[in-house]
């Protein structure tokens, strides 16, 4: 019997890849096939997820981090010649102590830099992964470094939320907070949001208030914005592996109701029910169980992640051949 490995990244502790490593082999444990195909929905960790299926080669650029610093970052250029870039290697939450989060002055001039070098080193679309950002700029930084440089280039912003850039729902309401914004300065970024004229014809466009409303600023550069669960699961053909499947497997750090608005582990339960796969979905914790999918939460100890997986592959993988 066969079953797929197919979690997310459990942030901080547990790399897509990782999970599924450890996921695949307590499934191998209870003597089932398992592969691993570790998912991601434009978040950190998309670039490796791409890497794991398709190959490709990494890229390392020297760029600004979200409080001007510099750092290297990488970004991956598949056989194909398209380069996929994440927000999240050079402006993202990890780039920054708790201690330094600061919206205020947090820049996304270094995504900015790193397009630039990976529309010089890939011959093909660009990819911009737009999850996991310290930043709520609308892109400013972003759109003062590339200026007109990447005109004419294929261009894809991955969304993990379907957000607009203002409102309850944009970027500064629904996000600040997470990236260290008090009351006070969620007021500020969302008149800041609402003054950028560039960004005032995308501001409703689902995805618009993705990464601080990098969304809209990529729209201003003439690109598109697509869910990046979708696209992922598509490049790294999710449906081909799950098709004759007894069992996925697929998950998250928090499994709660946004794990349906755009994140991968939604995507992977919708198109297991359209094909009629079974499919388990675990959390580090589950503070909202999804409707009708069988739910598994782990211990919550970030230090047994990897030992709570392959606890629970061999457990799904014994209780499926038991029912054989």
């Amino acid at each position: 019997m066969r079953a797929l490995a197919s979690p997310a990244s459990l942030k901080g502790v547990l790399s897509a890849v990782e999970a599924a490593m450890a996921l695949a082999a307590g499934l191998r444990e209870a003597g089932l096939e398992a592969e691993e195909l570790p998912v991601a929905d434009g978040g950190e960790g998309t670039a490796e997820v791409f890497a794991a299926a398709l190959g490709g080669e990494w890229r390392t650029a020297s760029v600004s981090d979200p409080l001007g610093r510099p750092v290297a970052a990488h970004f991956l250029v598949l056989e194909d010649g398209t380069a996929v870039v994440e927000a999240a290697e050079a402006i993202g939450l990890r780039r920054l102590a708790a201690e330094e989060l600061d919206p205020i002055r947090a820049s996304s001039r270094g995504l900015g830099e790193l397009l630039l070098a990976a529309q010089s080193e890939a011959a093909g679309p660009l990819l911009v992964g737009l999850g996991d950002s310290a930043t709520i700029d609308g892109g400013a930084g972003l759109l003062q470094a590339v200026g007109g440089a990447l005109a004419g280039r294929e261009l894809r912003g991955l969304c993990d939320v379907r957000n607009p850039l203002l409102g309850e729902r944009g970027a500064a309401r629904a996000f600040g907070p997470q990236k260290g914004a008090s009351a006070a300065q969620v007021a500020e970024l969302e008149k800041r949001l609402a003054g950028m004229e560039d960004l005032r014809p995308y501001a409703d466009l689902p995805g618009a208030g993705a990464a601080g409303g990098l969304g809209a600023a990529i729209a201003a550069l003439g690109g598109e914005l697509v869910s990046g669960a979708e696209l992922v699961l598509e490049r790294v053909d999710f449906l081909g592996q799950a098709r004759g499947a007894e069992l996925v497997v697929t998950g998250e750090g928090t499994v709660d109701r946004s794990s349906t608005e755009g994140k991968a582990v939604g995507e992977i339960v919708r198109l297991c029910r359209a094909e009629g796969v079974r499919c388990a979905v675990f959390g580090g914790r589950v503070d909202a169980a999804l409707t009708d999918v069988e739910t598994h939460e782990l211990s919550g100890d970030p230090a047994r992640a990897a030992d709570d997986l392959v606890e629970l592959g061999e457990r799904l993988g014994r209780a499926l051949l038991g029912g054989a």
